[in-house]
């Protein structure tokens, strides 16, 4: 009342109302008749809506087209509703999400049958594609934090026969070499997943090589917004520097949690991601420093890891990010404790303007890992031109560094400028960054974003 009368706006009002509707409960809902009576001596308008909801939708059976290689229960078990549950468009989208995600179909859709005369059992028409059972992709790439790389991946959807996904993945570049495996079960009940999965490495970073495998057994659940997992874990890490050579081993049992609240998983602009990590286990391992003696430690540990990124949009097409990390192993000794449980920071989605992993503490002259991590962020990005709303220019300040206690850690400061290509995959990052400690320039690259 009292606002101007424009018919585009009487239009959206209407389009509006009748989709909220439909979409929670009411999808037959329908205009009966809609008007408006517009008196122009008398500047008013008049409105007059009649609307005929139709009957409340409850939720029936599961159809399904399109399953030939892979069991039915993959599509039901992805659903979280059971009949009798009322329709809401939000349901049968998160449930289109998952199956699209799942890593079985090339794409799905989920539709109501939206018969009246099946209102009080309205079935769900599921339709998937199936993605080939056998798979391998091939690749090249680069990143600013381990240099050139040649990929190759293979996947198979129900190997040996079984409900499960096998994927395995090589990674092989002139500093870096990497094995990833993974068996995972197709979806059980509550959204969980069973799964076994193993690591091998050898990474080169200023004359430090880090190699070292993982093996891992534990269970997953991915819901809309939350993905938790639960691990039990055995480590090996051996580091081998000019002036030192660390070996240990661990056992541990694990927690992730992540939380994502975006507008746009891929392309966020506004919203906020958390996670968290805790273990808790029992190490063991030597540490030989040049002209010392070998130090041998074991002994219990907990780690505790937490990261928040908050997107927000602020002006005229302006957009910031801010990020905070911080991370803590508790142990009376850090020469028991594989190098990979540690932190460091530096690098692409660290702190810009240093070298990956090449912040934290000093031992004999060389940077190792530290029982300590705190990092932070802020950047500002904006279309260059309205011509071309996919490419920005941002500006960004990070700090942060790793170290063996609280009171030695001394953020190290990186700034810079840089170029995003918002792709149909994620964004691709050309960054720019100065490191204060350094007092040199650095490139930095990298596609997509971190959990």
């Amino acid at each position: 009342s009292g606002d101007a009368f424009r018919q585009n706006a009487w239009g959206d009002a209407k389009n509006t109302t009748l989709a909220r509707l439909r979409a929670d409960g009411y999808a037959a809902a329908t205009w009966s008749s809609t008007q408006a009576r517009v008196d122009a001596p008398q500047n008013r308008a008049d409105l007059a809506v009649v609307l005929d909801s139709g009957p409340l939708y409850k939720l029936g059976v599961i159809r399904i087209e399109g399953v030939q290689r892979y069991d039915a229960r993959a599509v039901t078990r992805l659903s979280t509703f059971k009949p009798g549950d009322p329709y809401s468009e939000r349901t049968l989208l998160d449930f289109q999400e998952r199956l699209q995600k799942v890593g079985l179909y090339e794409g799905a859709s989920v539709e109501l049958d939206a018969d009246p005369q099946t209102a009080g059992a309205a079935p769900v028409l599921v339709r998937v594609k199936e993605q080939t059972q056998q798979q391998a992709t091939f690749g090249i790439g680069y990143s600013a934090n381990t240099g050139p790389r040649l990929t190759v991946e293979h996947t198979d959807r129900r190997v040996f026969g079984w409900r499960a996904i096998a994927k395995n993945k090589f990674e092989v570049g002139p500093d870096n070499k990497l094995w990833e495996g993974e068996l995972s079960t197709y979806p059980l009940e509550s959204l969980y997943r069973n799964l076994i999965s193993g690591a091998a490495s050898e990474l080169t970073v200023e004359d430090q090589r880090l190699a070292g495998w993982n093996a891992r057994i534990g269970r997953t659940q991915d819901t809309p917004r939350i993905e938790r997992l639960y691990f039990a874990e055995f480590v090996h890490a051996r580091l081998d520097g000019n002036a030192l050579t660390s070996e240990a081993d661990a056992v541990s049992a694990n927690y992730h949690w992540i939380y994502r609240d975006l507008d746009d998983v891929l392309l966020p602009t506004k919203g906020l991601t958390t996670s968290a990590q805790a273990a808790l286990g029992y190490a063991r391992g030597t540490l030989s420093v040049l002209n010392d003696p070998i130090v041998n430690d074991k002994g219990p540990f907990a780690r505790l890891y937490a990261r928040l990124t908050w997107y927000t949009p602020f002006g005229s097409n302006w957009y910031g990010t801010a990020r905070v990390e911080a991370g803590q192993v508790f142990t009376k000794s850090v020469s028991g404790i594989p190098d990979t449980v540690l932190f460091r920071a530096g690098g692409d989605d660290s702190v810009r303007g240093y070298d990956y992993r090449a912040l934290g503490p000093q031992i004999a002259g060389e940077t190792v890992s530290g029982r300590t991590l705190l990092t932070g962020s802020l950047e500002i990005a904006r279309p260059i031109s309205p011509k071309y709303p996919a490419y920005w220019w941002a500006a960004f300040v990070d700090a942060g560094n790793a170290a063996d206690r609280w009171t030695d850690l001394k953020p190290a400061l990186g700034y810079g400028v840089g170029l995003r290509w918002r792709s149909p995959v994620g964004p691709l990052k050309v960054d720019l960054a100065y490191g204060q400690d350094v007092k040199k320039v650095r490139a930095h690259l990298s596609v997509g974003i971190t959990f």
